[in-house]
């Protein structure tokens, strides 16, 4: 069962980032252009930036959003930050919702304005705006949001994704800061940009080597979950988003890049962990019959286990098959604030998943997993 002194960290969580980031930390000149929150008539909030309107959206649980209780379809969404409750978008708020929920430290990812790997950066028109406005959310998570308290938030950034070799630089530059982990898109290429089958990413993946910084792929982070059907429903694809996991851990292996950068480190996020088992056996299957376009030296399970983990909200396939896909491989998240949140209630959940399996592998699943792979350790 998981110890009481366990300090269960969570690996994805999101900030709603507040309204201020960039008008604070943007350099003056670019303050005019850049992101800054107006109000419509009926009262909404929407960021505008450059000369783009984008509608906030913020999603929550019938626990952290507080405009409708138990509302389903569109008021899932918040449409003003006064709609979400305030640990969404302050940190001593956030903290004090994690001692609630038992929850010592926690990683963010960005919310529905940046979209989880930053991407709706790339939709801005000038780039030197465009990177300013990257940097300047990286310095407000390391020197803002973190910096409330070191030891519970770990620092986790953005790249400038139109160009690799600037992302290289950034990944170096907030790795001096103090940074321990990279969003970054689960695939590529269904943004329009090269995929892993290329040698384009290399300056990325070469900094997060060198950095040890693990890059972290929320799914969704390619575009959208995957739809079955133009008809298909929002659960349907909800359901599925291990998929979009198994996707990219399968794209990673295949395409041979994890072959040129052997110490990057993969974490796959909220795409669950119990398809690991599967994926893996299948994919070594492959790996021996179908010789054809395979020039990896390692078997796809090798790879896996040197370079890849996974998160899990609410897992108990993965917790039975730990084992098979390596109880070192496994990571605990919360997704707070969003409808996946088990917010309050988050530790006392994880503890009923835990209570037939043993003490230390269940706090190194909770704890001390993450505390490697992100190089997050009590000072």
């Amino acid at each position: 069962m998981l110890p009481k002194s366990t300090k269960v960290i969570s690996v994805d969580d999101h900030v709603v980032e507040p309204r201020h980031v960039w008008q604070t930390h943007l350099p003056e000149k670019f303050r005019a252009v850049g992101p800054r929150i107006i109000e419509q008539e009926d009262g909404a909030e929407c960021w505008l930036l450059e000369d783009q309107v984008y509608p906030v959206s913020l999603m929550g649980s019938p626990v952290t959003r507080l405009f409708k209780e138990g509302g389903t379809g569109e008021e899932i969404f918040a449409r003003r930050y006064d709609d979400t409750i305030p640990a969404s978008y302050e940190p001593k708020a956030r903290l004090e919702a994690m001692d609630i929920d038992g929850i010592e430290a926690e990683l963010n990812f960005p919310s529905s304005f940046p979209r989880f790997a930053g991407v709706r950066f790339l939709d801005i028109k000038d780039r030197d705006l465009a990177l300013a406005v990257v940097r300047a959310y990286n310095d407000w998570m390391i020197d803002e949001w973190c910096a409330t308290d070191p030891a519970r938030f770990i620092p986790m950034i953005l790249t400038p994704l139109w160009d690799p070799q600037l992302g290289a630089e950034e990944i170096r530059r907030t790795a001096g800061k103090g940074a321990k982990a990279i969003s970054f898109p689960e695939n590529p290429a269904p943004l329009g940009m090269a995929s892993f089958w290329t040698d384009y990413w290399d300056p990325v993946f070469k900094a997060a080597e060198e950095t040890d910084m693990p890059l972290c792929m929320h799914v969704g982070t390619s575009g959208s979950l995957r739809k079955t059907a133009p008809e298909s429903s929002k659960p349907t694809e909800i359901a599925l988003s291990g998929v979009c996991a198994m996707m990219s851990c399968a794209d990673l292996i295949f395409s041979g890049i994890i072959d040129r950068h052997p110490a990057i480190k993969i974490a796959l996020s909220e795409g669950g962990s119990g398809w690991a088992a599967y994926l893996v056996e299948r994919m070594d299957y492959t790996w021996h019959r179908t010789r054809f376009e395979v020039d990896s030296p390692l078997a796809p399970s090798e790879v896996f286990q040197r370079n890849f983990w996974t998160c899990f909200i609410s897992d108990e396939a993965a917790v039975e098959a730990r084992h098979r896909i390596g109880v070192d491989k496994l990571m605990f998240e919360t997704d707070f604030p969003h409808n996946d949140s088990n917010y309050p209630h988050a530790r006392k959940l994880l503890e009923q998943t835990m209570a037939d399996v043993p003490d230390d592998e269940a706090r190194q699943i909770a704890e001390l997993n993450a505390r490697k792979v992100f190089n997050f350790y009590e000072s």
